[in-house]
């Protein structure tokens, strides 16, 4: 919390991002993975972003993870009898990630990520421009 509440809400929103960030790495990582149930396999995760008021301004709103859910989609089921995992009808189950989607996700996090950067690199600036003016 600081004094000039610009700071709290752009570094609300850098911290939402940068959890955004590790999701979407998390699930990028996860998506050859296989198991050999469908229980096993991984789950894409989604943070879920919720406004929140600025402390002592309350006509302010950062923003916060709420929670992050991890995906309802059936894991892709696939048919490799030769691989160690397999069940005994010889299916791997797969996590059901498209690598595009998140690639597309990764990157306008990491756009909203250095949004946020600029204007608290812009705040400051003008925050230091304004105390020297007393000079």
């Amino acid at each position: 919390m600081s004094n000039l509440p610009i700071f709290d809400v752009a570094g609300s929103a850098m911290q939402a991002q940068s959890v955004r960030l590790s999701t979407v790495a998390s699930n990028l990582a996860n998506a050859n993975t296989v198991a050999g149930s469908p229980e096993g396999a991984y789950r894409a995760r989604q943070p879920v972003f919720i406004a929140e008021a600025v402390p002592d301004n309350p006509a302010l709103s950062g923003v916060r993870v709420a929670e992050v859910r991890e995906s309802t989609a059936a894991p892709v089921k696939r048919y490799d009898p030769g691989n160690p995992l397999a069940d005994a009808q010889g299916y791997v189950y797969a996590p059901d990630v498209d690598p595009v989607a998140q690639m597309v996700d990764m990157i306008s996090a990491s756009r909203s990520y250095q949004a946020n950067v600029e204007v608290f690199n812009s705040a400051k600036e003008l925050a230091v421009a304004t105390l020297n003016m007393g000079r």
